[in-house]
């Protein structure tokens, strides 16, 4: 087999590198195993409660960082997109009292927005495009640019850098995909509403 080797230098080439791959593959598995970082399931179930925007608006640059900042003890009222909704989420994930939401990180906004380029009037500075935490805008240096509304979380984190104010945050229509019913009243509050029904009036008579 050697002497075989010799007189065929291609294939004596490509066994050494199998053979190479084979060592260095069997050493990489063996490290990934070995030195496995396991990752915190507590920060891995609030990312998923964040609103995923990467908006900043918490003093983080993404949900990401903000959820290990949670999980080492800091603030759960600092995120805007997500609102009141989220802050009661995260607080019934880590058993503590939900408190309201820090007005010094913004305001929660009711309606949903996606930013919207006006595009005759975009220089093509890429400045928003440098802005955008999701890459959801598309141009070039000196072209026309223009926002993927599929992909903006609506963060508006690219309407300051504009130098022509040229970008609108405009609120998102419903569709069918995120259209839902309205919730009916509790229980309770049916009860209620029957037993007004059918107190009796003045007269005596059931309403």
């Amino acid at each position: 087999m050697y002497e075989y080797l010799l007189t065929h230098p291609f294939l004596a080439a490509l066994a050494a590198l199998v053979a190479l791959s084979l060592v260095f593959g069997a050493v990489l598995g063996y490290a990934a195993v070995q030195f496995k970082v396991e990752g915190d399931p507590i920060v891995d179930q609030l990312d998923e409660l964040l609103p995923q925007t990467q908006c900043g608006q918490c003093s983080y640059p993404g949900c990401r960082p903000y959820a290990e900042a949670i999980a080492n003890g800091d603030a759960i009222n600092k995120c805007p997109p997500g609102g009141q909704a989220t802050i009661n989420a995260i607080a019934d994930l880590l058993d503590v009292e939900a408190p309201t939401l820090d007005e010094e990180h913004g305001e929660e906004s009711e309606v949903k927005t996606v930013a919207y380029i006006r595009e005759d009037e975009c220089i093509g500075c890429t400045k928003c495009i440098q802005a955008c935490p999701m890459d959801a805008i598309l141009g070039a240096a000196k072209q026309m640019h223009t926002v993927i509304a599929d992909e903006c979380t609506g963060c508006d984190l690219c309407v300051e850098p504009c130098p022509v104010d040229c970008i609108d945050m405009l609120p998102v229509e419903s569709g069918l995909s995120d259209w839902k019913w309205n919730k009916p009243p509790a229980v309770v509050e049916n009860i209620q509403i029957i037993a007004t029904d059918k107190h009796p009036d003045k007269d005596g008579a059931a309403a």
